[in-house]
């Protein structure tokens, strides 16, 4: 949980920082969006490697070395002297989160009985979200006081206690994967994302990265159809159960990714909030995931979660919706907190489910596989979201302010459409009983023991 919540303090306090970082490099839109995505490419690409490695070589060895790459690349971050270089940190940032992100899912998947398992995902979707929530408090507190640089700097004593506990504590498991890792995927898929994301941030100058992402995620695919130990087994997918999942993932957090970047500059930046008053907006989202989501994974476990599932990106969707009513003269208690406790409600009846429904389709050899495909596309859409949203919308050129004033409602407006589009994947594919069916190799399964798993 520790682990994990590193690097969702990093996500939240990133995005308070921005105005800042914005202001001290005189940057444009674009600098603030390759501040994000320039760690989601990495992180995105390199995610379902980091599962694969944890497989093969030890669940704990790959999770505490991604804590210890967070960590250095967190100090460069704070002492970039120029925004490329921040930038360049932040990718390097990326690749410590995918060895460390996977494995914490998996970790869990592996370690606890699939009866106590949805209670335990929950467990790990509230309580780390508790470091999520100190991050705005004193994330803020350094932006006003101090300067940005700071924030990445609680990372480190928060990450050196996660490690120390899983090293004297954790079980270092691993599956039997046959095979060296697929570094040439990774390869490719690195080079595919890092150019679709040039291209949707640069538009015109994007072109020909473009072209080159296009086919690398082209070559990608072939080369994972036809490898013999692939870091993205496709066979994975013939799970239906897995497949909607996985759909909703992506709808669901490209929403949550791009609303809070979008919202964060926009209580900022039109109405004038300090970076402390802008975490501490956002924080009852926080602990709403903190108190609700260990209930929320036990009633999906009681009654499955296809319900669950499809109700709260419907939840969420309402929530981006009070969003796009946040302008200049608005209130906090009258239109801010009303928005965030809405939204925080959707995503908290959406996660905990969401991940267990993931880890349930699949045998614990594949946990980290798992963990990385379900954790890839959540950032993938993110990076999406961050890069394309701004100029579907109409935010951007050389006034930010000018931007938000007239495309910020409209990009909420498709947030919440993206996020409805997630609940009718569940709703149409997901199921509270998964059968197995002919044509579904029955060892990417649980064995039947499993609730969510019938004969």
């Amino acid at each position: 949980m520790l682990g994990s919540g590193v690097v969702f303090l990093d996500g939240t306090v990133v995005n308070v920082a921005l105005p800042a970082i914005g202001r001290d490099f005189h940057a444009p839109i674009s600098t603030l969006q390759w501040t994000i995505d320039a760690y989601l490419v990495t992180l995105s690409a390199l995610i379902l490697l980091g599962g694969s490695l944890g497989d093969r070589y030890g669940r704990r060895s790959v999770f505490v070395a991604g804590l210890g790459g967070f960590v250095a690349a967190s100090l460069l971050c704070a002492i970039a002297p120029t925004s490329g270089l921040l930038v360049a940190a932040r990718t390097v940032q990326g690749v410590g989160g995918a060895l460390l992100v996977p494995g914490s899912l998996s970790i869990i998947s592996t370690t606890f009985h699939p009866d106590d398992r949805g209670r335990a995902i929950g467990m790990w979707s509230g309580l780390a979200g508790v470091v999520s929530a100190i991050g705005p408090f004193v994330g803020g507190w350094l932006i006003d006081t101090a300067t940005w640089r700071l924030i990445f700097l609680i990372n480190v004593p928060l990450a050196a206690l996660a490690g120390w506990i899983a090293l004297r504590h954790v079980p270092d498991t691993r599956s039997h994967e046959p095979g060296p890792p697929d570094w040439l995927g990774a390869a490719l898929v690195s080079l595919g994302l890092a150019g679709l994301a040039y291209a949707l941030i640069e538009r015109h100058a994007g072109v020909v990265a473009g072209g080159i992402g296009v086919a690398a995620l082209v070559a990608f695919v072939l080369r994972e159809r036809r490898a013999a130990h692939p870091m993205l087994p496709l066979r994975l997918f013939r799970s239906r159960q897995f497949t909607g999942a996985n759909l909703t993932t992506f709808a669901v957090y490209g929403a949550l990714g791009g609303a809070l970047f979008l919202v964060v500059l926009r209580l900022q930046v039109s109405l004038g909030y300090s970076a402390l008053a802008t975490g501490a907006s956002l924080v009852p989202f926080t602990l709403l995931m903190l108190l609700l989501s260990p209930a929320a994974g036990q009633l999906a476990q009681r009654i499955g979660p296809r319900i669950p599932m499809t109700a709260g990106p419907l939840v969420a969707s309402v929530g981006l919706v009070l969003f796009a009513r946040i302008g200049p003269g608005s209130t906090f208690l009258g239109t801010v907190l009303p928005a965030v406790t809405v939204f925080g409600l959707g995503m908290t009846m959406t996660v905990a489910p969401l991940t267990a429904t993931v880890l349930a389709a699949v045998n614990d050899e594949r946990a980290g596989t798992a963990s990385g495909v379900n954790n890839a596309l959540a950032r993938l859409s993110g990076l999406i979201a961050v890069a394309l949203l701004p100029a579907v919308a109409g935010i951007g050129g050389a006034s930010l302010a000018v931007g938000l004033r007239h495309g910020y409602a409209t990009a909420m407006w498709i947030s919440a459409g993206m996020c409805a589009a997630g609940a009718a994947a569940s709703f149409l594919l997901v199921r509270d009983k998964v059968p197995v069916r002919r044509g579904v190799r029955p060892d990417i399964l649980l064995p039947c023991n499993d609730p969510l798993v019938s004969r």
